[in-house]
């Protein structure tokens, strides 16, 4: 049985890593300090194929036994918590990264670091392909999660190169799904959270704003394929289409007959780099990735419960119906909305 090291596997995306994991028939062992994750997320996996150690990834790891692969989506990755915690944010994505990236060496394991699109910064070429270096600012109070993961990066990239680890790079774009916290201060959990509470839903600025959502589940399978296949440079991870926070609040009005639900006056904000590119599948095939990791999500009427379930109430989704289609061999096409959830996609890099 091949075992498999998650860090942070407590968390949002670290919990449906290890379900994935344990049922593909992977030994997981999930590894984290329970700051922003929970033991709910993951209660359901206790077994044999599945160990829990609270253990802060800033401190040296050790793992007894073979380990064949080390996820590490450690991190404080909510506004809310590397806003609270600057320093902490830093240390996880320096001494963390380094300490994940020493036991992938000592085991001769496999490494996948979860890194961000946020490493662009705030983009001025749209889409971002992976050879473009970003638009950053490392003293804005953003700048301990960017710059974090930017480090994160050329840590990865120098143990791959001087040290020989065998490495990979995921910039993961906006996911959502079962297990996000309603607090966190992200766009989907805040919507849905109002949505279920009836208030109104707020919209910061004038809506124009564009963002991309991945169903997690699909944001796995890519993470997972990624992982399995021979890539070391950075590789996009998410939904290929991209629409302005008022298309869709909009596009979910009409189906639903409901009125025009903003909060009136809400401020301006300025993100940075939280639109998605548009992600194509250029390549596929010489990045070993298959077919299994461009499917899309039929998720008709399965609603996104922000306490960890999940219900069969379209009457509480935001969200509005479509067909179900595959990906193309270069793109995809047709879906207007996020209820048929598009698998995550690498890119090709152009550099290569």
């Amino acid at each position: 049985m091949p075992t498999a090291v998650v860090t942070g596997g407590a968390g949002f995306l670290g919990s449906h890593l290890c379900d994935y994991l344990v049922g593909r028939g992977f030994r997981v062992i999930c590894v984290d300090n329970l700051d922003t994750g929970s033991l709910q997320n993951v209660e359901h996996l206790r077994g044999e194929s599945f160990e829990f150690v609270n253990h802060d990834v800033t401190e040296q790891l050790e793992v007894e036994g073979q380990v064949d692969a080390v996820y590490h989506l450690a991190a404080l990755a909510s506004p809310i918590d590397y806003l609270r915690m600057p320093l902490h944010s830093l240390k996880v994505g320096s001494y963390g990264t380094h300490h994940a990236l020493g036991l992938a060496k000592w085991k001769r394991a496999r490494f996948l670091l979860a890194s961000t699109s946020e490493v662009y910064g705030d983009p001025q070429v749209h889409p971002q392909p992976e050879t473009y270096w970003g638009n950053v600012n490392p003293i804005g109070p953003r700048g301990v999660y960017d710059e974090a993961k930017r480090y994160g990066e050329a840590l990865t990239m120098a143990y791959q190169r001087q040290q020989g680890v065998d490495t990979a790079i995921a910039r993961i774009f906006n996911t959502y799904g079962p297990r996000m916290r309603p607090n966190d201060g992200r766009a989907v959990p805040t919507f849905v959270r109002q949505a279920l509470e009836g208030k109104p839903l707020t919209v910061f600025g004038d809506g124009t704003q564009t963002r991309s959502f991945c169903y997690v589940d699909d944001l796995i399978r890519g993470l997972v394929a990624l992982a399995e296949s021979e890539e070391h440079l950075p590789v996009n991870l998410g939904n290929p289409r991209e629409f302005t926070l008022f298309h869709r609040l909009e596009e979910r009005d009409r189906v639903r007959g409901a009125p025009d639900r903003r909060s009136a006056g809400a401020p301006a904000r300025h993100h940075a780099g939280e639109a998605a590119a548009q992600l194509g599948a250029r390549d596929r095939a010489r990045r070993g990735l298959t077919p299994d990791a461009a499917l899309l999500r039929t998720g008709a009427g399965h609603c996104v419960d922000i306490s960890g379930s999940s219900q069969r109430s379209s009457s509480s989704l935001p969200l509005s119906p479509c067909r179900p289609h595959r990906l193309s061999d270069t793109c995809w096409s047709g879906c207007r909305t996020t209820r048929w959830r598009c698998a995550a996609t690498p890119t090709s890099h152009s550099g290569r």
